[in-house]
């Protein structure tokens, strides 16, 4: 303890010398205060250790996602719609197939999957288009 924290240890004997002074009757007291200063200590280090992960998660975002403009990007929006509206067209292409086959037949399950594939490229091109236009602002921006 002596070699980490000087003023812990310095706090620890005036602790025990005060005892020694005061005798029994206050060491409730005594050892209360200590844990107190205890206690600030350990909060100021453990705040002290979050601060510096934080400080260097932050660092290493910024270097992987390429600083903080593209973390805080609300154009981008990952895979989860486009794999959503997959899962969709495919749970929905179950009915859709059985009532048009069973209807129409062959041409109808034809018409019904020819919907399906075209709301699918119709996002796919609508998601395309907005990538490629974040694409042009971004180096538009570093070209300034």
């Amino acid at each position: 303890m002596s070699n980490r924290n000087p003023e812990l240890r310095k706090d620890l004997d005036a602790a025990v010398q005060t005892r020694k002074e005061l005798g029994e009757n206050y060491e409730a007291a005594l050892i209360e205060s200590f844990l107190e200063k205890l206690d600030e200590r350990i909060d100021e280090t453990v705040d002290r250790a979050v601060d510096k992960r934080l400080r260097r998660r932050l660092a290493e975002q910024q270097v992987v996602g390429g600083g903080p403009a593209s973390m805080g990007d609300r154009n981008w929006r990952g895979p989860a719609p486009a794999f959503a509206l997959a899962a969709m067209s495919l749970l929905f292409a179950i009915p859709l197939s059985a009532i048009a086959a069973s209807h129409v037949g062959f041409l109808g399950l034809l018409v019904a999957w020819g919907g399906i594939v075209g709301v699918n490229a119709c996002y796919a091109s609508i998601a395309n288009t907005q990538r490629g236009r974040t694409e042009r602002r971004a180096r538009d921006d570093q070209r300034w």
